[in-house]
């Protein structure tokens, strides 16, 4: 006889059973064995009979007690003959070993999606009727099926069962442990056929395959923007919405994801739980231990399609790719204009408000972003996190740090379009920008003068106040910037710490080592745009553009006469004093 045979007979039997016996349930639904109307009795009294010795879990039938007792012993007495992995439980071996046939035998009929099992068929028909029939008793929150409303519920208890050996973290699911303890032991059981990239769950190995194919599925109605997973869309829905569902219980601030609530918690107990092995800093979070680990290691996994370039994490890469396609996603509700990121626009809205929220406790300077506090605070302690592996030197940011690497390696990837000159960093290019433009955004408001930079215009305001609060503890000499006292002070130590590669000539700053190596090169960098001519120095260039403008920026106060260079002015002033500009 067949098994399929054997089957219908099985039916058969029941449906006379069923006939002849009246082994009903208080709602009428029938059952071919009392034993089985015992069970589904239980079911509707919510009654657990069957409790766990171990962790004190109650369980509907003995059955569900005993397969619940193998995760305590770690007994997993089915074995798939095909690869020898062992399960729990001979559901779960039934549904892995279609994972090595490929069957899919269960098929929604909205859709044609194929299924491996029937419960994953029955939730995923749910995604099509909206229907969310178990809700949580304490919160009311719905939820498609019972064990997913199980799993939520120990939120509310605090009942976390499953709980590692190596470091003691409790887990609401058997699943997430599983998964957790890859962590540990390093294994990665999921690789990507096109790439041989390794994960240490199947979620992600499928985000990552659509990294491949480029699809994002889901769309954003308000937008259109699209996400290759459902819960990210959800996520940035919110932004739309302003809906922020996750309260920190200590001080009422609220966040859009859970991740950022955590995040959050430890600033209450100050707690930092991961240290970096290399240097000893701790962080909140794991992820933020492993991202730091890769400044000391040099790693860089994440590379642009584009361009190449490589970054320490996956956001700074799509950030990037931002700048290849000119998508600015992020719009200002007052002004309307675009960013690249969120940061970028939150920061920016706070010029309307005038908010600075993030106030440092020493000080009382205040900022808009709290990581803009936190680089201030290490001017205050000294803290110096980011060490140059070539020289010993350190930095407070980590951008700081890998501007500085390019000294070591002459990698200048910043090239102006107009001359051709390199530059170690973005921001030098953009104001090397401003010789050519002729821009010159930062004034003074006392009379009108315009700099480059927003440093110069600070030095230069406090010829106003006649202030200069950086003194020489050798001569009493004092200086309007730290940097200009600091250059100073190598005229008493003698100290000459820039060398010419060709002649072996010393100077005390870098600008005078460049300018003097383009008497080996012949190199004249800065060009006129009106007549061509050129000039080693940016400053000879500036003072050459004022015999086409006309500009003559020094007045003498006492007769009121004008001239293009200071050094000129200097030596007309000598004439009202008499004094003899040489003796």
């Amino acid at each position: 006889m067949t098994f399929n045979e054997s089957s219908t007979l099985w039916s058969k039997y029941c449906t006379q059973k069923t006939e002849n016996t009246d082994t009903r349930s208080e709602n009428g639904k029938c059952f071919t064995h009392t034993a089985n109307l015992k069970i589904h009795q239980h079911s509707l009294t919510r009654e657990n009979p069957y409790t766990c010795s171990e962790c004190g879990e109650g369980f509907t039938y003995a059955s569900e007690l005993t397969i619940h007792l193998r995760r305590h012993t770690g007994e997993k007495p089915d074995t798939c003959q095909d690869c020898g992995k062992s399960f729990s439980k001979s559901s779960n071996l039934k549904s892995h070993y279609l994972t090595h046939t490929g069957e899919k035998p269960h098929t929604c009929s909205e859709c044609g999606k194929s299924f491996s099992t029937s419960s994953n068929l029955k939730s995923h028909y749910l995604t099509h009727t909206g229907e969310k029939p178990h809700t949580c008793s304490e919160c009311g929150k719905s939820f498609g099926r019972l064990s997913d409303v199980k799993i939520h519920q120990r939120k509310h208890t605090g009942d976390n069962h499953y709980t590692c050996s190596e470091c003691g973290k409790s887990f609401s699911k058997a699943s997430i442990l599983t998964i957790h303890l890859r962590q540990h032991t390093g294994e990665k059981p999921y690789t990507c056929s096109e790439c041989g990239k390794s994960f240490c769950s199947s979620p992600q190995l499928k985000r990552h395959q659509l990294t491949h194919t480029g699809e994002k599925p889901y769309p954003c109605s308000e937008c259109g923007k699209r996400f290759t997973e459902a819960s990210r869309l959800a996520i940035h829905v919110r932004w739309h919405t302003g809906e922020k569902p996750y309260t920190c219980s200590e001080c009422g601030k609220s966040f859009r994801t859970s991740a950022n609530l955590k995040s959050h918690q430890p600033t209450h107990t100050g707690e930092k739980p991961y240290t970096c092995s290399e240097c000893g800093k701790s962080f909140t979070e794991a992820s933020s231990v492993r991202k730091h680990q890769r400044i000391h290691t040099g790693e860089k996994p994440y590379t642009c399609s584009e361009c190449g370039k490589s970054f320490t994490v996956a956001s700074n890469v799509r950030k990037h790719q931002l700048i290849h396609t000119g998508e600015k996603p992020y719009t200002c509700s007052e002004c309307g204009k675009s960013f690249s990121s969120s940061a970028h626009l939150k920061s920016h809205q706070l010029t309307h408000t005038g908010g600075k929220p993030y106030t440092c406790s020493e000080c009382g300077k205040s900022f808009t972003q709290t990581s803009s506090l936190t680089i201030h605070l290490r001017r205050h302690t000294g803290e110096k996190p980011y060490t140059c592996s070539e020289c010993g030197k350190s930095f407070i940011i980590a951008s700081d740090l890998n501007i500085h690497l390019r000294r070591h390696t002459g990698e200048k990837p910043y090239t102006c379009s107009k001359c051709g000159k390199s530059f170690t960093d973005a921001s030098a290019l953009k104001i090397h920008k401003r010789i050519h433009t002729g821009e010159k955004p930062y004034t003074c408001s006392e009379c009108g003068k315009s700099f480059i930079i927003s440093s110069h215009l600070k030095s230069h305001q406090l010829t106003h106040t006649k202030k200069k609060p950086y003194t020489c503890s050798e001569c009493g000499k004092s200086f309007t910037e730290a940097t200009a006292l600091k250059i100073h002070k190598r005229t008493h130590t003698g100290e000459k710490p820039y060398r010419c590669s060709e002649c072996g000539k010393r100077f005390t700053q870098l600008s005078h080592v460049r300018r003097h190596q383009r008497m080996h090169t012949g190199e004249k960098p800065y060009t006129c745009c009106e007549c061509g001519k050129s000039f080693t120095t940016a400053s000879e260039l500036t003072i050459h553009l004022r015999r086409h403008t006309g500009e003559k920026p020094y007045t003498c106060n006492e007769c009121g006469k004008n001239f293009r260079i200071s050094a000129t002015l200097k030596s007309h002033q000598l004439t009202h004093t008499m004094e003899e500009p040489y003796t």
